[in-house]
């Protein structure tokens, strides 16, 4: 039986990871659990996975939950390494945001614990310190993310050296279809129209601007441990095919499913088995396209590839301003092609440091973060 501390069980994928436990409570057993604010949601998981411990960032609501609950709750911005540094859990399934995930995905390595990501700060922004330490302490990072857990399927008894390139598929977002003069007055709420998968906000938005796929183009790198001129993103509206790896002879392995975050969870949670199916069966009477990414109407995918020739804290600093002004784009505080605009002011204002440490992170987070702000501010 694995013994799981998930972290952001309130959020999209935490929720799906407990549908997997749930479906198999022989195998899967919950230990801990955190969320930033939602506690009464957090409650109803106390109630029915009986964790020995839980984590809420939200110093307020933590104490309201405390007065709830018997078990301790760990509080502020130190309640999700708490829970890291539990010895009762051997898997670590983190799904949160910004620094935080970042430090929590550190530690859980430093402490040799399993560790399942579907936090994408972690390898976007500091990618070279998280993956040098995995391969310091021999801990090897599962993906729950359905374009590198195909990969990593893909690469199952290969020789990563007669890769010839790593496929990654997108479905295109919401967006796919409209021109560049429909994205300048496109609404929130178009943009988080996505056709194929079903997905939080941020991730969404994210998806509708191309900069998911960029993050992921940046994870593959340090994932799997290759040059930024041997991964191709490839446009794929069914999302079928989640991800494609074509070898030195010209064969080309995908895997595929019908869309479901339930499967690369399920399969992180898993491996090496592979457990009943948690999702509906292909019907092969479906057509299947692909094209290329249009960079003019969505330069935020080229910007990752742009990172990726520079690294350093660029990587971070590109990922912080796209989360500030997702922020703003969903508050309805700016436009959508706003985004893309003011991400690239702040790559081009940053000051890279190359070879960084977490501090070096932190800081290029902050700045970016403030950077993007005032240009914000003078549109």
């Amino acid at each position: 039986m694995k013994k799981l501390a998930i972290l952001g069980s309130t959020g999209n994928v935490g929720l799906q990871t407990l549908e997997v436990v749930d479906k198999y409570p022989e195998k899967l057993k919950i230990i801990a659990l955190s969320a930033n604010s939602d506690i009464e949601t957090l409650e109803k998981q106390i109630k029915k996975y009986q964790p020995l411990t839980v984590g809420v960032a939200n110093e307020e609501k933590a104490k309201i939950l405390q007065k709830k609950v018997s078990i301790p709750v760990f509080s502020g911005k130190n309640a999700n390494l708490e829970i890291v540094r539990m010895k009762e859990y051997d898997t670590l399934i983190n799904s949160i945001v910004s620094l935080a995930g970042i430090e929590a995905t550190l530690e859980g390595i430093r402490l040799k614990k399993n560790i399942a990501l579907a936090n994408k700060e972690t390898l976007v922004a500091a990618g070279e310190i998280v993956m040098r330490e995995a391969k310091k302490n021999g801990v090897m990072i599962m993906p729950i993310d359905s374009e590198h857990s195909a990969l990593f399927q893909c690469l199952n008894g290969e020789d990563p050296k007669e890769i010839h390139q790593m496929i990654i598929t997108c479905s295109g977002g919401a967006l796919i279809d409209k021109t560049l003069e429909d994205l300048k007055n496109i609404s929130v709420e178009d943009a988080l129209g996505h056709k194929t998968w079903s997905m939080g906000q941020k991730i969404t938005i994210d998806s509708a601007t191309l900069m998911n796929k960029g993050f992921e183009v940046l994870e593959a790198m340090w994932l799997y441990d290759l040059p930024i001129e041997k991964i191709k993103v490839v446009v794929h509206p069914q999302s079928i095919i989640h991800s494609m790896i074509e070898y030195s002879d010209g064969s080309i392995i995908a895997q595929m499913s019908e869309p479901s975050m339930k499967l690369p969870i399920q399969y992180a949670l898993s491996y090496p088995e592979r457990w009943d199916a948690p999702l509906k069966r292909f019907d092969f009477s479906k057509n299947l396209t692909f094209e290329k990414p249009d960079l003019e109407r969505f330069p935020c995918l080229s910007f990752a590839f742009d990172v990726a020739k520079e690294m350093g804290t660029l990587p971070a600093a590109m990922n912080s301003a796209n989360d500030f002004m997702v922020g703003q784009f969903l508050e309805k505080k700016c436009k959508y092609l706003d985004i893309p605009q003011i991400i690239k002011k702040v790559m081009d204002n940053h000051q890279n440091k190359k070879n960084p440490t977490i501090e070096d992170i932190q800081t290029a987070i902050t700045k970016s973060r403030q950077m993007a702000e005032k240009f914000l501010l003078k549109i």
